[in-house]
């Protein structure tokens, strides 16, 4: 008898079941997501092209949120983690190209200027350890009178964040803090080619060693070209690294969301190469094990159609709950996630 019940407290101890964690993942609502995400995604912020007036202002808004619901800035008192990365050559890419010797002339520059907006939660016992939530806040900026919103691109992901973030803090001022730290990051330079997240790994403010995860989000806002359902998600890269993370994932969906966790772009060799495409790359190939939740591409991927009517708000709340539920898991329990699998 001594031995069965043994076994079911390691049993029940793989997922943590308290109340707790389903009444902070309640204080994201939809109504909430929606708020924020009528100002990032709003003309005033021309589409938030990195380096530009409307990433700054949108960096700026993520930073009075964190500063709002009690996130101290991380270092230097400051919550921007900047970066400067030099401009490609002028597409004909000629030694005496007009244009690149227009641009010296006339003082423009050729490096883009980038922030990521850093909200960093300390944990307790196990403090040193990290976990670490990202989405992508810039998007294709304004071109002539067109701007380019970005609702689901990644507005969706970016205020999927930034309630997470309330969330844990909301538990951590009722003496639920994490075990683990956590560090939101709202990273720029995404559509550049992942400059934002490229250049924390390659500088990170926290070791990578002994980062634990990286949960990354992505477009969670609309239905994509393959279902009708809105009751979805795509997961990619869960288990590239980690059976661990891969069944924890499932274990929490099917407790608490019940979402349908769709792996058809799980794969390396898929054609979408979605896996390559988003900030959670740049960590797992630091064989840090990721989860790359996305709704897939809609007919207004990268237009200026991607607007805030078209966006699902129920669909983004019931994402980010199980977003911060798989998160709670993963920074509460005894055991760091357990990497098991070859990135090559």
């Amino acid at each position: 008898m001594k031995h069965i019940f043994l076994i079911y407290i390691f049993f029940t101890s793989t997922i943590l079941f308290s109340q707790e964690n389903i009444r902070f993942s309640r204080t994201i609502t939809s109504l909430d997501l929606y708020n924020h995400l009528k100002i990032l995604a709003s003309d005033s912020l021309e589409g938030r092209e990195t380096g530009k007036r409307g990433q700054k202002m949108a960096a700026d808004y993520i930073k009075e949120h964190f500063k709002k619901i009690g996130i101290p800035p991380y270092l230097n008192n400051t919550y921007y983690q900047k970066f400067k990365v030099k401009k490609g050559r002028h597409l004909c890419k000629c030694d005496d190209c007009d244009v690149d010797i227009i641009k010296k002339i006339i003082g423009v520059s050729n490096y883009i200027h980038g922030e990521n907006v850093i909200g960093y939660i300390e944990g307790t016992d196990l403090k040193e350890e990290l976990l670490i939530i990202t989405a992508h806040y810039d998007h294709l900026g304004k071109h002539d009178s067109l701007i380019f919103n970005g609702a689901d691109d990644d507005a969706s992901g970016t205020v999927a964040a930034m309630e997470i973030a309330e969330a844990f803090m909301i538990a951590k001022n009722e003496g639920y803090g994490p075990r683990r730290s956590v560090l939101i990051m709202a990273v720029s330079g995404e559509e550049k080619g992942l400059l934002g997240s490229k250049y924390y790994t390659d500088n990170p403010l926290y070791s990578l060693e002994n980062t634990v995860a990286n949960l990354n989000i992505d477009m969670i806002g609309r239905i994509g070209d393959f279902h009708t359902n809105p009751n979805y998600v795509y997961l990619i890269g869960s288990d590239m690294l980690s059976t661990d993370l891969h069944n924890l994932s499932e274990e929490v969906n099917k407790k608490y969301i019940n979402l349908k966790l769709d792996y058809t772009f799980n794969a390396k060799d898929d054609p979408n190469r979605y896996y390559y495409r988003s900030d959670h790359y740049n960590f797992a190939k630091n064989n840090i094990p990721v989860i790359f939740y996305f709704n897939g591409i809609h007919e207004d991927y990268h237009k200026t159609t991607d607007t805030i009517e078209k966006i699902d708000f129920d669909k983004i709340q019931k994402i980010t709950r199980l977003i911060f539920l798989t998160a709670w898991e993963i920074v509460n329990r005894d055991q760091r996630i357990v990497v098991d699998r070859d990135q090559n």
